[in-house]
Parts: structure tokens; C-alpha cells; sequence
């Protein structure tokens, strides 16, 4: 049977003589020609997204979940390693874009949930990573910052737990205006909370004017039964606030649990860089990976004017971190509500969200988070460090 062909139309079918149509060349657009994107089409295309700090592919980390197309408009979900993800909005403008050059696709609806990363060296804890928080000396602002950078991984989503391990001078209540823990239930100690987080103290166990006059031996059972005697639940993350300088609480926690990172926090001056090398060789000396450092105190702006004043210096801890080749997190600026949050019980982050300090604080914490993801996607399992593998002064 022949057909006789009357005209050629836009799209390079043949019309013929009958009216039907006859496709003469084969196209690839499934716009036109009614071929459905599939699952497999998304998977393709997301596969060209890598994720920014990790370096791979979104597709090879499984981190693509629940993908659904109808009526050429795709969703899907994005699984990051962190809720506090600095880099959220890039990868989402990448998926868009990547997933947008599909034929058929008209629109991209792209969610988001987070499994955090666990360190897997903390066992016996259903705590995933554990974050110590630390000083080489007193007066850097360290449990404000320990304070602030809970709050702000629990605004982020994150299940987060804050332990005050300066048994000699705990503060953390009077911060987070919390007076008590709850009643005791069972064999364990149910922590107190305050703004989403859990919060324990040496603070809730003494009297405000008692001081702690314990040897090595009472601090290191005090620190042990803080983690395990504690019904802490499941964690995300657990700050730990260190208390300042060097000495046997960073031991005592090396031996009962791995930490899963540190962070070093110091001043812009000279002479509390000094302190903070101490603090980083301890880290470094008990194999903890060190995060990063935190330059508190920065600067200040005065609101009146909007001039900046560099009162403790300026750049010292940006420059610290670049010479020892560890990440810089961030510069937390001066501003009195910090202090007066501290006093009052509501941290700069709940009395002042919209502050340029408690801004710079969600940054630091998001820096954070990312890098430990980094650190636990890439880590080989070690052992536990014990007092044996520490060098000890005669």
C-alpha cells in the first residue's frame, strides 16, 4: 500500500494524503513527543550535582530520596549529612538547574532532611558526635560561645545535648536560666532543658557559693557518669564545654569516649594565641580532630555610627588558623546583650536573633557541622585513646 504525501509540518512529520501523520526523523524531546521523564532520567541528571564539601556526586552518597514525577513537575528529596548544611541553598539551586534540563521538566520542587554523619568511634552512647569546646585560658568568652553554637544546631533541627565539664566553675545554668534538674526517674539522671536543649551541670549539684574541692580521681568518675549515668537520649551532637586551659578533663573524656571534634576559641590578641596553641596540642595529643578556631570578641560596631572598632586587634585568629592549616570558622563581634544574656539566662541567639552576633554564631555553627560531616564520611575506624597512650610529665 502507498501513500501519498501532501505537506511536511514544523516538526518534520510527514503529513500524508489521509490526514495521519508520519514522523520521518526521530527526535529526542520529550516534550513533544509525549516519552515521560522517568526515574532513572533524574537520577542521571542529579548525578552531575556534587556536593560541595564532600567532592562526590549526590547520587553515589545516596543522598537523593523519594523521587516523584507527575505531570512534568519533579520532586524529590535531598538527605544532607548535617541540618545545619551552610551550603544548603547552592545545592539546591544545582539540583534545580540540573534536573530543569530535562526535557519535559516545567518545574522542581527539591526537600530536604538530614541523617547526620555519626562518628563511629563513640560507642556505648546513642550520641553520634561528641564536640569539645575549648580555651587555652580563662576570659575568651568559651561557654558563651559553647552556649550559642548548641542553640544554634538545635534551631537548625538537630537533636542536641550541652554538658558543662568545668566541674570547678560551672556556669551553664545561670546561663540558660535553668535552677534545677528534673525529678529523678529510675537509675539515671534526666538532664535539665532549655530553649530544645538538654543541658547537665556540676552547677545542679552544688550550691552557687560551694566550690568543688576534688582530686583527679573524683573529677574523672564525675566526668564518666556524666555521659553514661545521664539519660541523654539520641543525639546529634553533644557540647562539651571545657573548662579552660589544659589539664585532666580532656584526658578523663579521651579515655571513656572518642571525641569527635574540637574547636579552639580565642581572642584576636597575641597573648591568648599563646593560650590557644596549648589548647590545640592537647587536642592534638589525644588525636582529636580540630575543627577549627573561633575568634570571639573580634570587633566592635557602634550603633550609633556603624563605625567598626577593632579593640582587642584585629585578624589574629584568621591568621593563627591559616598557619597551622586548620580551618578559620568564624569572627564573632562584641556586643553587650551577649553579656547581659549571660547573666539573665536568655543567650544572644534567643534575645537578639537578629543580631550581628548571633548571625555570626549560626555561621560558625554551620561551618562546624560541615566540617565534622567531612571528617565522619572520611574517617577510618580507629580505637579509643586511652591514659596509656598519653605522655605524662614526670
Amino acid at each position: 500500500m502507498y501513500f501519498v504525501y501532501n505537506a511536511c509540518d514544523r516538526n518534520h512529520n510527514i503529513q500524508r494524503k489521509d490526514g495521519t501523520m508520519r514522523g520521518f526523523f526521530k527526535r529526542n524531546d520529550k516534550e513533544e513527543d509525549g516519552t515521560p521523564v522517568r526515574e532513572e532520567d533524574v537520577l542521571r541528571a542529579l548525578s552531575r550535582v556534587i556536593e560541595p564539601e564532600l567532592g562526590r556526586d549526590l547520587v553515589s552518597l545516596n543522598m537523593v530520596r523519594d523521587i516523584a514525577v507527575e505531570d512534568g513537575v519533579v520532586r524529590f528529596t535531598v538527605v544532607l549529612t548535617t541540618p545545619a548544611c551552610p551550603l544548603r541553598a547552592q545545592i539546591e539551586q544545582e539540583c534545580r538547574q540540573a534536573v530543569l534540563a530535562l526535557p519535559g521538566v516545567r518545574d522542581v520542587q527539591v526537600n530536604f532532611t538530614a541523617n547526620v554523619a555519626r562518628d563511629t568511634r563513640v560507642t556505648g552512647l546513642q550520641i553520634r558526635n561528641i564536640i569539645a569546646v575549648a580555651s587555652g585560658k580563662g576570659g575568651v568568652g568559651k561557654s558563651t560561645v559553647a552556649v550559642n553554637l548548641a542553640l544554634a544546631l538545635a534551631e537548625e533541627g538537630a537533636a542536641v545535648g550541652l554538658l558543662d565539664a568545668d566541674i570547678y566553675g560551672p556556669n551553664l545554668p545561670l546561663m540558660l536560666g535553668v535552677e534545677r534538674l528534673p525529678p529523678v526517674r529510675g537509675q539515671r539522671v534526666t538532664p535539665a532543658e532549655a530553649y530544645g536543649i538538654k543541658v547537665m551541670s556540676m552547677g545542679f549539684l552544688v550550691e552557687p557559693d560551694q566550690p568543688v574541692i576534688w582530686r583527679g580521681p573524683l573529677l574523672h568518675s564525675a566526668l564518666r557518669q556524666f555521659l553514661t549515668d545521664v539519660e541523654w537520649g539520641e543525639l546529634d551532637y553533644l557540647i562539651v564545654d571545657m573548662p579552660p586551659g589544659t589539664g585532666d578533663v580532656p584526658i578523663s573524656l579521651a579515655q571513656h569516649t572518642a571525641l569527635s571534634g574540637g574547636v579552639i576559641v580565642t581572642t584576636p590578641q597575641d597573648v591568648a594565641l599563646a593560650d590557644a596553641r596549648k589548647g590545640l596540642v592537647t587536642f592534638q595529643k589525644l588525636n582529636v580532630p580540630v575543627l577549627g578556631i573561633i575568634e570571639n570578641m573580634s570587633y566592635f560596631v557602634a550603633p550609633d555610627t556603624g563605625k567598626r572598632y577593632n579593640i582587642f586587634g584585629s585578624g589574629g585568629g584568621r591568621r593563627y588558623a591559616e598557619e597551622i592549616g586548620v580551618p578559620f570558622l568564624g569572627e564573632i563581634p562584641i556586643d553587650p546583650r551577649i553579656a547581659e544574656g549571660g547573666d539573665t539566662g536568655r543567650p544572644i541567639l534567643v534575645a537578639a536573633p537578629e543580631s550581628e552576633a548571633a548571625q555570626a554564631l549560626r555561621e560558625v555553627a554551620r561551618r562546624m557541622a560541615a566540617r565534622l560531616s567531612v571528617i565522619n564520611m572520611s574517617r577510618k575506624p580507629e580505637g579509643v585513646i586511652g591514659l596509656e597512650d598519653i605522655p605524662v610529665a614526670e
